[in-house]
């Protein structure tokens, strides 16, 4: 009710906090965050509404977005978004012998994932009309591990990223990071990889579903 004794109050914050890193349980952590998000902030109800439902469940699926990227941020912080903390962690995996990688297979593993990492970035500059490896080699030119400078697709201007807000939580960057080598890795050992063969839809050929390939059936 808002009558609380605040040192109270900020002894049972702690009490939770404590809690939270000593428990193993996920669903155990989520109720103590919840607890501890009341007592230590506020809680806000979001309403969202629209002229249709499918506008309605788009407005909540971007809200949802918003809300699990804010719940990542600050678990474990941001980074500059764009590709960009991605773009110039290849900056650490250019020498592989100082990170005490010496077998030839393991290096060809390293370019990989180089190669990859350099992806993000020049998709988002591509398809905003400009030559993404161009920038990215420019970028890389004078750029450090740690460097938040760089082009924002967006506003078509170069800057500091963080400054601007254009920053993602980097639980995301490095979660889609080791997922994708996840993947990667699993496709590499496997010998075959099923997918849907694609329909084609409204074919040229023949009337009516007519066979057009002679007593032999289609061609």
């Amino acid at each position: 009710n808002g009558m609380g004794n605040k040192e109270d109050i900020n002894e049972r914050v702690e009490n939770i906090r404590s809690q939270i890193g000593g428990t193993d349980s996920t669903y155990e952590k989520e109720k103590l965050e919840e607890r501890l998000g009341k007592l230590a902030g506020g809680v806000a109800v979001i309403r969202v509404g629209g002229s249709s439902e499918v506008e309605v469940n788009e407005k909540k699926d971007r809200m949802n977005d918003a809300l699990n990227a804010t719940k990542a941020a600050v678990s474990e912080g941001i980074v500059p978004g764009g590709g960009v903390a991605l773009l110039y962690s290849i900056k650490v995996l250019e020498d592989a012998s100082a990170l005490g990688i010496e077998n030839e297979d393991q290096k060809v593993g390293v370019n990989i994932v180089r190669k990859a990492m350099a992806v993000p970035a020049t998709a988002i500059i591509n398809n905003a009309g400009r030559e993404g490896a161009v920038y990215c080699g420019k970028m890389l030119e004078t750029a450090t591990a740690d460097s938040r400078y760089g082009y924002d697709a967006a506003t078509d201007q170069w800057a500091d990223l963080h400054d601007l807000g254009v920053v993602d939580p980097a639980k995301v960057v490095t979660t889609a990071l080791i997922d994708s080598a996840s993947v990667a890795g699993l496709m590499t050992t496997t010998e075959a990889v099923i997918c849907d063969y694609p329909k084609r839809e409204g074919g040229a050929g023949g009337m009516g579903g007519m066979d057009m390939g002679g007593p032999g059936g289609g061609f």
